[in-house]
């Protein structure tokens, strides 16, 4: 014979798809929510989708066996959370909608205990109340963690992709290259470069690199000496460091530094050096 526990999720399978409809029904209008009531067909489908799967991951963590709702919670939240990054939606809004879900979930809870009043305790029903609760309260946890992970994993990309298009080595001739600096230059951004470029220079095959600072508004005492290092490992590495569009609050902050560019052939703008190399010098 069936205990209670499997008889409540017999029902709660079998009317899983009813759940949903319901869930879906109590949905309002939102303007630019995937959980809007006139979102397209295309969109409704996806969360009918996986609110029945919300629906049987809560389920299963009625049955003896928990590694079956561990699993499913695990399959759930990475297939929601790369949903909803993917569709910019927030965080509070999956949040709201999975409120919503859980209302609609225990409606159909109490359908079954009005079903079987003769079978159903007190207890039975304080049990169901502590599990399901807590499954979607776990529900709502793993989502929040995935979504996290996602959003940092992208944001990483996204970071090292600014990373690279903020100092690009642009081969110029086979053996020199421009390195234009633009915008605020701060301690962070300066150490990527001083990782970044020496490397960059090796893989093009750059044995002279100009360094363009004209677009460089500020730089502090310790940008500076970063910039200053940077010539020093190329010249380590045999690559000589040729610094351009120098201005003057730049210049005499290197001064008050003590940070001595004398020996580091500089000129006031990429024009000038192309006015005092002849054509078959600069492609030397």
């Amino acid at each position: 014979m069936k205990t209670i526990d499997s008889q409540l999720y017999k029902y709660l399978i079998d009317h899983s798809t009813v759940i949903t409809e319901e869930w879906l029904a109590a949905r309002e209008k939102k303007s630019g929510s995937v959980y809007s009531a006139d979102a397209d067909q295309s969109i409704e489908q996806l969360l009918r989708k996986q609110n029945q799967l919300t629906n049987l991951t809560v389920a299963s963590s009625l049955l003896e066996e928990q590694d079956t709702f561990e699993k499913q919670k695990k399959q759930w939240a990475l297939e929601v959370a790369e949903s909803r990054v993917a569709s910019n939606t927030p965080i509070h809004e999956v949040q709201d909608a999975l409120r919503a879900a859980r209302e609609a979930y225990w409606h159909f809870v109490e359908k079954f205990v009005k079903l079987n009043k003769s079978k159903v305790t007190h207890e039975d029903i304080l049990k169901w109340g502590v599990v399901i609760h807590k499954a979607f309260d776990e529900l709502n946890i793993k989502f929040s963690e995935m979504y996290f992970d996602i959003m940092m994993n992208r944001l990483s990309a996204q970071q090292s992709l600014i990373e690279e298009l903020g100092s690009p080595v642009i081969p110029i001739t086979s053996s020199k290259g421009i390195l234009p600096l633009v915008g605020d230059i701060d301690t962070m951004r300066a150490k990527s470069i001083l990782e970044q470029i020496p490397k960059k220079c090796v893989e093009a095959g750059i044995s002279h690199l100009f360094i363009d600072l004209s677009g460089v508004s500020i730089i502090d005492t310790m940008v500076a000496q970063q910039i200053f290092q940077i010539i020093q490992v190329l010249n380590l590495l045999g690559i000589k460091s040729t610094m351009t569009g120098i201005r003057p609050e730049i210049a005499q902050t290197a001064v008050q530094l003590g940070i001595d560019f004398s020996e580091i052939e500089s000129f006031s703008s990429l024009q000038q050096i192309l006015g005092k190399y002849s054509p078959e010098e600069f492609a030397e």
